[in-house]
């Protein structure tokens, strides 16, 4: 998922997508437990997915923080 794409997505779907991802990259590191998995860089790029989700949903918290507090 592209960050253009995640700065379109609402707090919500944010959240959401999340705990999807969250829950997939739960799955591939299971899977690649059990047995290796044919590409174990879909670990990687979950984790990443992840992460941007967690960066752009903390940026938008502070933002409204800070413009409340104005």
């Amino acid at each position: 998922m592209k960050y253009s794409e995640i700065k379109e997505l609402s707090n919500e779907e944010i959240v959401t997508r999340i705990q999807e991802e969250k829950a997939t990259l739960t799955k591939l590191k299971f899977a690649h437990a059990v047995s290796a998995i044919e590409n174990p860089t879909r670990i990687n790029k979950a984790r990443k997915v992840v992460s941007r989700l967690n960066t752009e949903l903390t940026q938008r918290t502070a933002k409204a923080a800070s413009e409340s507090n104005s």
